[in-house]
């Protein structure tokens, strides 16, 4: 007689494979990406990117990171709203790149939760208020070639900066040649107000400006009245050049002549 095979264990491991499909496959939607060059630490929230030769923030971090580093590379510039999607972010670390500009409110839309911005070993030279937005993080900004001057000072009297790092926040260049070379903190905290210095050089400009306007305007009217006294002197020789007119003599001369 035929043998007869029971259907039912092969049916067990078909529902079995399809039960394990099904659950790869969502496990894989889960399951957060990885950015390319990076690694990823899913139990700490960890996004690794350091020494990995990138040139621009990656794209397609997870917005669950809390850490993110990204020092020791080639990054020239920081895109606006670059991290904006990563609200869970506490640590940014970004040292050790070419960093030398911002773009308008880069950092502004960091979120409330972080705790530490790392922009040290940078190329830095100028930075303002709008591009840190109200971040309140602890900021490293040491070792970066700054640009003393008003809008560097307003930035540094707003972040909270790390008390160990401050003294290396150097003047490479200022508004007044004589500050180079020194802390900014220190300078300003000697009396030094880069914001009033950038007040009274806008008032001489403005006096320089409204000085030259003043003497156009004298030149300018002493020309013109010039220029009409010689009109009003050639007019005048011209009317002497003129012959004289003959006088017409009328009825009483030609009668007094008659007698």
């Amino acid at each position: 007689p035929p043998i007869k095979l029971d259907p039912k264990p092969w049916l067990d491991i078909y529902s079995w494979l399809c039960i394990s499909l099904l659950f790869s496959a969502l496990w894989g939607q889960a399951t957060p990406q990885c950015p390319d060059s990076c690694h990823c630490a899913w139990d700490t929230a960890t996004v690794l990117c350091s020494d990995a030769g990138l040139r621009e923030i990656p794209e397609g971090i997870p917005p669950e990171t809390v850490f993110l580093h990204l020092e020791r590379n080639y990054i020239r510039n920081i895109p606006e709203g670059a991290f904006s999607h990563l609200v869970h972010l506490q640590d940014l670390y970004l040292s050790h790149n070419r960093i030398d500009s911002l773009s308008s409110g880069a950092l502004r839309h960091l979120g409330p939760d972080l705790r530490l911005l790392d922009l040290s070993h940078n190329q830095l030279r100028q930075a303002s208020r709008e591009d840190f937005g109200s971040t309140r993080a602890k900021t490293r900004l040491y070792h970066n070639p700054w640009h003393c001057d008003c809008t560097l000072q307003e930035l540094m009297e707003t972040l909270y900066l790390e008390p160990e790092t401050v003294n290396g926040i150097i003047c490479e260049s200022s508004v007044r040649g004589e500050h180079a070379g020194q802390p900014l903190v220190k300078l300003l905290d000697s009396g030094v107000n880069f914001c009033s210095l950038q007040r009274k050089t806008t008032d001489v400009a403005m006096l320089v400006t409204m000085f030259v306007w003043f003497f156009m305007v004298i030149v300018y009217v002493v020309y013109y009245v010039r220029q009409n006294q010689a009109e009003a002197r050639r007019h005048l020789e011209y009317l002497k050049s003129l012959p004289s007119p003959h006088k017409i003599p009328t009825e009483t001369d030609t009668l007094s002549t008659g007698f």
